[in-house]
């Protein structure tokens, strides 16, 4: 039985374990590997004739970087051989270390991809590639290159991990050496690694990564946080001694009477898991008490839950605190059990109770494949992230704005879990506030575009309903359905949000298509011509869009037509320059289409000139907020540049004002004769208060086959008269007289009437 002693572990700046950073105390940079003899020490993995290739790139960077220095004026490739040292220990392949050691070059030094990859070979060459930041002069801010360079990073990862674990070797040898820098440079970075790199390090496993880069954001954000919660940690040393030493004491004696063979190390809080605890929690630094725990590592994984046996028989466990990863592991691979016990002095004890191969995923997690490479050790530690990685993938697909894909990667970065189960017992790992909708996206993108409703546990429950651990959660499809904008507003994960508005983007773009197309042939028609086929073969009807096309600055026809759509580009200005291109190419007006154009009186001819409005519109038609159209109303269709076609009500002060400031965007539109679904107006009533008043109001909309979908009473909500705004789903303007003469007959009702701007 290998025991130490967590008494001994606890003085200040003691590390244990590679790269973790241990007891909480500060994140002081220890020694580096500065020279090549160094680093050659922690290469003997390595065959001999790839040492070779390492040796070669080493030369190769230390000429690259030859009179450069560092902000601690250290020679610059201290800074590559310390990457190369970390990616050592994790036993990376010769290829990794030598991208480590000349993941500079192509940035700092000017060395092309073409020269890497004559020297150095294609793989090599793609992984420094990969780690190479786009040039800023690219991008018109810090932000925009920032994010294109993240996205460029991240879709480099999803083809070769190595790229991220060679990244992170040097994100966290930056951090280690960042205190030369200056105040501003250095939160920047530390707010970015904090922000990005280090959920990264959690999502792939590699725990002992995670824990160090956020001691030293803490310690560069929050200077003073940090020394105060690092002095309580040193001062609180001194009385956990005793408790320590007893607590390992009779751990000691119950596994030695049970006869089994484990591994028994210390471990304590990082003074960032303890403010963190501390703002989450709104508690006091003598609050947290399990500010240390034990780890037990055994040979087996029914050893596990006999080790949990034997600390139950020792210890009390505290009711709610028992977890157990190994049955339902964590998202990046993390298999262990946790509980926590009463001590005999009455403090809470957490042990983390493990096999030695779930120790090995824990602390290196993606990099435990090449540490144990050919050994179980490792168990499928080549696939952890595996998951996550194609998540990049698909959300790449549908996401081109690289911001945008950047936020999608820090939602998807989100560490806490929950863990829910499928209606044939699946486990889907979601993050923390997921809904039924996240989880339809999970199963397929099918299903989430299609969601129309959700039951957990048997209930049903709203789409925007927050997932709890271990709820059975089933959803309903329809067909037709369709995802809706306002899924945006509470969705979590990264893939639902990029999926839905990948969605969103492609209807709102063939219906622009769709409505371009109609305006231009409208506009054309003015003109006393027809809109000629871009297909079928006809090369006259070809080269007059292909002029049409160059003229307007677009790629496409299609383009072109959605530009239209979208207000980017007016209909009547492009028709008169499709109707010169036409008569050049020996067409003429005709008389009949000419008074089709302009003077069609039947509602059969109007609707080729006039957008028809049915209700089924999609994302290119909105309805004015400010007058909110119903059918029967007098209206007018603004179509606001790249907004689409916005349809308000002719009488709207609001539409006078963009008529007077934007004339040439206005264009005729009137109601279908069959109208798909209900539209919403808003209603105003001034009532009496007094008991039952709201009841009588909505007997009285009801009364009317009308609904109610939104009421609104203010703030002066005990006045003895109170103002009351109603948003009332309505067939037409005969449905609402009907509303507004049943509310004029409430007793209550003092005056009511439509809403207008």
């Amino acid at each position: 039985m290998g025991l130490r002693s967590l008494a001994a572990d606890l003085l200040p700046g003691a590390l244990q374990g590679g790269l973790w950073l241990a007891r909480g105390a500060t994140a002081a940079p220890r020694p580096e590997v500065a020279s090549y003899a160094g680093l050659q020490d922690h290469l003997a993995y390595l065959p001999k004739g790839e040492l070779k290739l390492v040796r070669e790139a080493y030369k190769f960077a230390d000429e690259a970087h030859l009179g450069q220095f560092r902000a601690s004026g250290e020679p610059y490739i201290t800074h590559p051989i310390a990457v190369a040292g970390l990616c050592a220990q994790w036993r990376l392949d010769a290829q990794a270390i030598m991208a480590a050691l000349m993941h500079d070059a192509m940035e700092d030094c000017g060395v092309t991809k073409v020269e890497l990859i004559e020297r150095f070979g294609a793989p090599t060459a793609e992984l420094v590639d990969g780690l190479t930041k786009l040039d800023k002069l690219q991008f018109s801010t810090r932000e925009e290159s920032q994010a294109e360079s993240f996205r460029k990073m991240l879709l480099a990862m999803t083809r070769d991990v190595r790229v991220i674990l060679v990244k992170l070797a040097d994100r966290l040898h930056n951090m280690r050496t960042m205190s030369a820098m200056a105040p501003a440079k250095r939160g920047r970075i530390a707010r970015e690694t904090l922000d990005i790199y280090a959920p990264i390090a959690h999502r792939l496993g590699l725990n002992q990564v995670y824990r160090e880069l956020q001691e030293h954001c803490f310690a560069y954000l929050y200077p003073w946080r940090h020394a105060a919660v690092n002095k309580a940690v040193q001062r609180s040393r001194g009385w956990r001694r005793d408790i320590v030493e007893r607590v390992e004491r009779e751990v000691q004696e119950s596994f030695g009477h049970a006869r089994m063979k484990v591994r028994i190390s210390g471990r304590e809080k990082t003074a960032y898991s303890i403010y963190r605890k501390m703002r989450e929690k709104h508690s006091s630094f003598a609050q947290v008490n399990d500010l240390f725990g034990f780890r037990v590592v055994v040979p087996q994984i029914t050893d596990c839950y006999t080790a949990l046996g034997v600390l139950h028989q020792l210890y009390k466990p505290v009711p709610g605190r028992f977890k157990d990863y190994i049955a339902i592991p964590k998202a990046n691979g993390y298999q262990s059990l946790h509980t926590t016990l009463v001590s005999p002095l009455g403090t809470a004890v957490e042990f983390q109770i493990r096999t030695e191969a779930m120790d090995a995923v824990a602390e290196s997690g993606i990099a435990a494949h090449w540490m144990y490479k050919g050994k179980d050790t490792a168990g499928d530690a080549q696939q952890l992230g595996a998951l996550w990685l194609k998540s990049l993938i698909d959300i790449q697909d549908e996401t081109r704005d690289p911001a945008e894909f950047l936020e999608h990667v820090k939602i998807d970065l989100a560490p806490d879990s929950v863990y829910v189960f499928t209606p044939k017992s699946r486990i889907l790992a979601l993050p923390r506030g997921a809904t039924p909708v996240d989880f339809a996206y999970a199963i397929h993108s099918d299903v989430g575009d299609h969601c129309v409703a959700a039951q957990v546990n048997g209930e049903a429950v709203a789409l925007s309903a927050e997932l709890h651990s271990g709820d059975v959660v089933e959803v309903t499809t329809s067909p037709g359905a369709r995802p809706n904008p306002a899924w945006l507003n509470f969705v979590r994960t990264g893939r639902a949000r990029s999926k839905i508005r990948h969605f969103l983007k492609t209807m709102e773009q063939e219906e622009a298509y769709l409505l371009g197309e109609r305006m231009l042939m409208q506009a054309l028609r003015a003109e006393g011509l027809v809109l000629p086929e871009a297909e079928g073969g006809d090369a006259a009807a070809e080269a007059i869009w292909a002029q049409l096309v160059r003229w307007s600055g677009n790629r496409s026809r299609a383009e072109l037509l959605t530009d239209i759509g979208t207000g980017r580009k007016i209909a009547t200005i492009v028709a008169k320059r499709m109707a010169r291109l036409m008569i050049e190419a020996g067409q003429r007006p005709d008389a009949i289409t000419l008074s089709l154009g302009r003077f069609a009186s039947s509602a059969e001819e109007r609707g080729h000139g006039v957008v028809m409005l049915d209700g089924s519109e999609g994302a290119s038609v909105k309805y004015a907020g400010c007058c909110r159209p119903i059918p029967g109303d007098a209206v007018v269709g603004y179509l606001g540049r790249g907004e689409g076609l916005t349809v308000h009500t002719a009488e709207c002060s609001v539409a006078r004002k963009l008529g007077q400031r934007d004339s040439e965007h206005w264009m005729p539109v009137d109601w279908a004769e069959e109208l798909t679904r209900p539209f919403d107006t808003a209603v105003t009533a001034v009532l009496r208060n007094g008991k039952g008043v709201l009841a009588q109001v909505a007997q009285a909309v009801a009364l009317a086959e009308a609904d109610i979908t939104h009421i609104d009473m203010g703030e002066n909500r005990a006045d003895e008269v109170t103002p009351l705004k109603l948003v009332v789903s309505l067939r037409d303007r005969l449905q609402l007289a009907d509303v507004l003469r049943r509310l004029r007959r409430c007793p209550p009702v003092i005056r009511v009437s439509r809403v207008k701007p």
